[in-house]
């Protein structure tokens, strides 16, 4: 026999959009989840488009994810989204070596990182059984 499914790990009036393996460390990551963090989801989008940072391109995309899964997946309004989390995870890191004088060498981190973005309906109400 199956185990029964797990309930949703979010609220009826939420949505959510994961980007796993980023090739960028968390900390330079988290400066960007910073920016849109408590923002409505317009306001979000428009900070990530002029953003100077290079990571902010693929934030861009999984926080449209996260606004489509908004409207098909849960139908919720978009108008009404506001960026409730913008949680930044540590992923895999790849160690290589780098050649340096007298045949040594040092050990180089190059760090992955992990992106979720949850969108909140603030004009929806969510059910109590599922927020809990």
């Amino acid at each position: 026999m199956s185990k029964p499914k797990a309930p949703p790990k979010q609220a009826s009036n939420e949505s959510r959009a994961v980007l796993r393996t980023v090739r960028i460390s968390p900390q330079k990551l988290n400066l960007v989840a910073q920016s849109i963090r408590g923002l409505s989801a317009e306001k979000a989008v428009n900070e990530l488009r002029f953003s100077q940072k290079r990571i902010a391109k693929d934030v861009l995309k999984c926080l449209k994810s996260a606004i489509d899964n908004a409207e098909n997946n849960h139908g919720l309004d978009v108008d009404g989204l506001v960026v409730a989390q913008a949680h930044v995870g540590k992923n895999i890191t790849m160690k290589r070596m780098h050649t340096r004088a007298r045949g040594r060498g040092v050990r180089i981190e190059k760090m992955f990182s992990q992106l979720t973005i949850v969108l909140r309906d603030t004009t929806k109400q969510p059910e109590t059984a599922e927020a809990a």
